[in-house]
């Protein structure tokens, strides 16, 4: 993974190995700004005095975690033929994780304790009909997904030379994924018909057979039941299922195969009901963001789903929302995609609400008003260096502050309780962000996708 550098000014320049920035530190040339995702600035050099590269931000949206990678573009000419050929170098790659679900949640739980306090205690006329929506409007849990990352490409255009972006249009029609044999001169079928259906059940059933958990293999649509006994092609009525098992199911119907194995069918018939949120989460948001990148005033490239998954196996790329990234739009060839991932997830900076509700509304209790503790607040990411007692040790993470002096630390290994405060130091400022490391699994040996074709 680059390191992302600053000039004297915090103007962003090129980033840099981790082994220059090591020297750079080493050497005095270079203060360390930010650590993650790691970022020095540099103390001798102005961005007019550097040479600058085209640098993309490349983002694929999706319903519970979004893809973000930072590339590089460098075009080589043949000599002979003339021809231009796009190498896509990835320098950082990440994946936001949303908190729509905490938001919807919170969000319902307050409604329902306004109306228990209009029904119960008090009489007040509602007023939902003294309210308007501005055109544009999206819920809360939706606009949190586009505001999320649209703030992380303006971070990374603060620390790095950015000249473009680039986004995936994801298209999923619910009404046909809902009903695939409608027709009419209205509702034209065009050849994604095909594609969203297979993409949304790779997704919906986890790339793995239902049957036998198989992954990495060639996968068929199988009908649970069947079309010979009245089966429809309606989505509820697919699933995945390897070559094996779609040939030992044959004909049968899901309770006739699954007969020995009652769990196994009870996880299918759960998750074929499952409703189409997701989709539509896609659906509502996927312009906003598109408008609100082009306000960036921004080269703004769009590519379709399509595009991006024939890339991603054209490469043989194993799937991940960040490996999507990379892959959005033109691409003829990519390097150094196998490198750590930085998980971003969507933490929130706390609660306005400082009185703890009981399940009927009533207060049971009260936080402090005020959020910081001896210098600290929750969500800071501190360095506790413990000299004495039982968590005698070093310890780097999250902090979650008490009144008392004693913090709880959140590490990578766990949850670290009873931590003094005075063996604390800072490392860096609450952001609303909680981060990890992850790795990504090397090139598969098989596809990571469906066979066009259909099982009985």
């Amino acid at each position: 993974m680059a390191v992302l550098v600053l000039d004297k000014r915090k103007k962003p320049l090129m980033p840099c190995s981790e082994k220059r920035a090591r020297i750079l530190l080493e050497r005095g040339r270079a203060r360390v700004h930010r650590m993650v995702p790691f970022t020095i600035r540099l103390v001798d050099r102005r961005v007019e005095n550097s040479v600058l590269q085209p640098v993309r931000v490349a983002a694929a949206p999706g319903s519970k975690t979004t893809g973000l990678a930072l590339v590089r573009d460098a075009e080589t000419v043949d000599a002979i033929t003339g021809e231009v050929t796009l190498t896509v170098v990835v320098l950082m790659l990440l994946e936001l994780k949303h908190r729509g679900h905490a938001i919807r949640d919170a969000l319902t739980q307050r409604g329902g304790h306004r109306r228990f306090r209009r029904s119960k205690l008090r009489y007040r006329p509602a007023r939902f009909n003294n309210r308007t929506k501005p055109k544009g409007w999206l819920a809360p849990s939706l606009q949190h997904r586009v505001d999320t990352t649209l703030a992380w490409v303006a971070r990374l255009r603060r620390w790095a030379p950015v000249t473009s972006l680039s986004t995936m249009l994801h298209r999923f029609d619910t009404q046909l994924l809902q009903n695939p044999e409608i027709s009419g001169v209205e509702y034209q079928q065009g050849e994604l018909q095909g594609y969203e259906v297979r993409e949304y059940l790779l997704e919906k059933w986890g790339r793995k057979c239902a049957y036998c958990d198989a992954e990495h293999t060639p996968l068929t649509i199988d009908h649970i039941h069947p079309k010979s006994t009245g089966g429809s092609d309606r989505v509820s009525n697919l699933t995945l299922a390897c070559l094996p098992c779609n040939q030992r199911k044959s004909n049968q119907d899901v309770r006739a195969f699954l007969a020995h194995d009652t769990k196994r069918l009870a996880h299918i018939e759960a998750v074929r009901k499952a409703p189409l949120k997701d989709a539509a989460v896609i659906n509502s948001t996927r312009w906003a963001l598109w408008q609100r990148l082009v306000d960036t005033g921004m080269d703004v490239e769009a590519a379709s789903g399509g595009r991006t998954k024939w890339n991603r196996t054209r490469f043989s790329m194993p799937k991940a929302h960040c490996l999507d990234a990379a892959c959005v739009g033109h691409v003829d060839a990519i390097d150094a995609w196998r490198q750590p991932v930085l998980s971003v997830k969507s933490t929130g900076r706390g609660s306005y609400q400082r009185t703890r509700l009981t399940k009927h509304g009533f207060p049971r209790g009260y936080l402090t008003r005020t959020k910081s503790a001896f210098g600290f607040q929750t969500g800071d990411m501190v360095r506790a260096v413990v000299t004495t007692g039982k968590k005698k040790g070093e310890y780097l993470g999250r902090v979650a502050i008490r009144a008392s002096g004693s913090f709880n630390i959140q590490t990578g290994n766990g949850l670290v309780q009873h931590v003094h405060h005075r063996f604390c130091k800072l490392v860096q400022r609450a952001d609303g962000y909680g981060y990890a490391f992850t790795t990504r699994p090397q090139r598969q040996g098989l596809p990571h996708g469906l066979i066009w074709s259909k099982g009985s």
